[in-house]
């Protein structure tokens, strides 16, 4: 029996959905492109700079990054930069690290702290027993095929601390920690690969292996379960590159994650002679030919043990209309952290900001905010011929029934809650769009009534969305 409580349940996946009964399908929704919320045009941050990730601390937004500049051998760099909205950011002068002959940057760590230095994720660590001088920890591949813990008080000045684990990955992408609130554990994802036959792991990669997701849990972030694969069930074995998952902060006992998908074609071909950027595309296909042939995108996956994931297969994220510098391998690296935001229609509701980052080669790097309604990354839909959800039995506390839900001025949605004798409570007609809309029974306490007795939830809709139920 599936206990609701007072949770939200977005449908995200099919955990609540009887699959033969339901013909309403899955409707993957993509963001918006809003502005450029900030250039990374100081001459330490370069034309890659990417795996961006922030999170939420004291009363403003603390993102991390690389700075580092293709073919240069200066380095890769660690970057810091704030927000208090989500909107505005500013990179402070941190006096940490030389750049140069001054301290004026926003550079956190650089080579002589940490040499190689490819990727760099931090996270504020929430576990009540964390001692305050590890409060802030980042995740990095320090030497090959070792990946790193270290420590921080501040969120900026970090100390070396131990070996997470070695020899079971790649380690070069944005690797992510995290501590589960819900779970009462710590969670770690990253970069591995396998041999496309046998799905043995392989560190040297070659042709034909698959680059995939890993995942690691601990209590107390020393002791670590055996790395494994994510587990999208009977899905095609594709190659994705990052993860970037995390609770999802309206309904944190469901993760999500929004892989970039590594798409290699393995030769030249006209289409690459028409594609947008044809010229630089052509030089760096005669560096290395995957820097030239590799383009990529994002999707979206869900989960709730953390590694049984449900992928949807569908772009999120494409790389867009051709222009100069887009359809390239770096394009769709989702920042790692979601903000809810106001929306720019007066009167409508928050917004879910998403980040990714532009010019990927060429420079200097853009961090684009893109818009989606909340809850709104996947939704059950119903064309105009309409559709049936009927979800498996739950339990659920709460008087009455929210919705997130949308509908054309012609469709509509009927909800019916039906119980273990089969009587079935029916809904008024509901129709509109709203991300918080309370739906009205024919018998007004048939809500109340049922709460904490096993039922059914069927919905009839037509030319309408639903994104998500919760019982308040």
């Amino acid at each position: 029996m599936i206990q609701l409580f007072s949770r939200r349940e977005c449908f995200f996946d099919d955990t609540l959905i009887d699959n033969e009964c339901t013909t309403a399908e899955f409707l993957v929704h993509s963001p918006v492109r809003r502005e450029v919320v900030m250039t990374c045009d100081a001459p330490w941050e370069g034309n890659g700079s990417d795996f961006f990730n922030m999170f939420y601390d004291d009363g403003k937004w603390r993102m991390y990054y690389l700075g580092w500049e293709f073919f240069n051998p200066a380095g890769i760099r660690a970057c810091y930069a704030e927000s208090v909205d989500g909107i505005h950011w500013t990179k402070p002068s941190l006096g940490i690290c030389e750049w140069e002959g001054s301290y004026d940057n926003n550079i956190i760590i650089d080579p002589t702290i940490v040499p190689h230095l490819d990727n760099f994720m931090v996270f504020r660590d929430d576990n009540p027993a964390c001692p305050p001088e590890k409060k802030y920890k980042a995740i990095l591949m320090y030497k090959k095929f070792n990946l790193w813990c270290f420590y921080s008080h501040d969120g900026l000045h970090f100390e070396k601390g131990n070996v997470i684990t070695s020899m079971t990955g790649k380690y070069d992408s944005l690797n992510v920690a995290f501590w589960d609130s819900t779970a009462k554990k710590y969670r770690l994802y990253f970069r591995g690969a396998h041999n496309a036959s046998t799905k043995e792991l392989v560190l040297e990669f070659k042709e034909g292996d698959i680059r995939d997701i890993r995942y690691m849990e601990s209590d107390d972030f020393e002791h670590w379960t055996e790395p494994r694969m994510l587990d999208f069930g009977e899905s095609d074995d594709i190659e994705l590159y990052t993860n970037v998952v995390s609770p999802y902060y309206r309904a944190p006992h469901i993760l999500v994650g929004f892989p970039t998908r590594y798409v290699y074609r393995k030769g030249w071909t006209s289409n690459y002679d028409e594609l947008c950027g044809r010229e630089e595309r052509k030089k760096r296909y005669e560096k290395n030919a995957r820097y030239g042939l590799v383009v990529t995108d994002c999707v979206f996956m869900a989960s709730r043990d953390g590694h049984k994931f449900h992928r949807h297969d569908e772009a999120f994220m494409r790389p867009g209309p051709e222009r100069p510098n887009n359809w390239v391998y770096g394009d769709c690296y989702p920042v790692r952290g979601l903000i809810e935001t106001p929306s720019s229609v007066e009167g409508e509701p928050n917004e879910i900001s998403i980040y990714a980052k532009d010019n990927h080669w060429t420079g200097p790097a853009e961090l684009v905010r893109y818009t989606i309604r909340l809850d709104g990354f996947v939704s059950l839909h119903a064309k105009y011929k309409g559709a049936r959800v009927l979800t498996k039995p739950f339990v659920y506390d709460g008087d009455t029934l929210h919705i997130n839900f949308s509908t054309s001025a012609l469709g509509h949605m009927y909800f019916t809650l039906i119980d273990e004798e089969g009587n079935r409570y029916e809904s008024a007609e509901t129709f509109g769009d709203s991300v918080d809309r309370v739906v009205h029974f024919v018998d007004e306490n048939a809500v109340k009534n049922l709460r904490g007795k096993p039922v059914t939830l069927e919905v009839r809709m037509c030319d309408a969305d639903l994104y998500a139920i919760q019982f308040i």
